[in-house]
């Protein structure tokens, strides 16, 4: 697959713990984002996308995690044409959470009643993952 010119590789973890997934809100150019996982552009292509997922948890939540599994990859056409590649990671956290400077809110959602605001990519990531279960 040959992805359109400034297409994004986005790497970050899923954390969920007593059936709630910790999602944040992120101020953007455009305002404020929908309920993201943590993560976000793989800037560094000399590090492997474990180690983005695990840089993004700390600059936007101050949190290590231990990557348990790779979950889906999900591709995400743009409607400028460009290109947004997901990839998640099932992860545990360790430490006490700390918004970054960017991050507006971070809660933890039940996964079984998300509200209307998430991406969509969460969306889809937390029913495949409820059907593993």
């Amino acid at each position: 697959m040959i992805l359109p010119p400034n297409s994004i590789i986005a790497s970050g973890p899923v954390i969920i713990e007593d059936d709630k997934v910790l999602l944040n809100k992120e101020i953007k150019e455009s305002g404020i984002t929908p309920w993201f996982f943590p993560g976000g552009e793989v800037e560094d292509f000399d590090i492997n996308l474990e180690e983005a997922c695990k840089r993004e948890a700390k600059e936007e939540i101050g949190i290590d995690v231990e990557i348990i599994k790779p979950l889906d990859t999900l591709l995400h056409k743009k409607s400028d044409g460009r290109v947004v590649v997901l990839v998640h990671y099932l992860a545990n956290r360790i430490g006490e959470i700390k918004k970054g400077e960017n991050i507006t809110e971070c809660e933890w959602l039940n996964i079984y009643n998300l509200p209307e605001d998430v991406a969509p990519n969460v969306r889809e990531i937390i029913e495949r993952y409820l059907k593993t279960l």
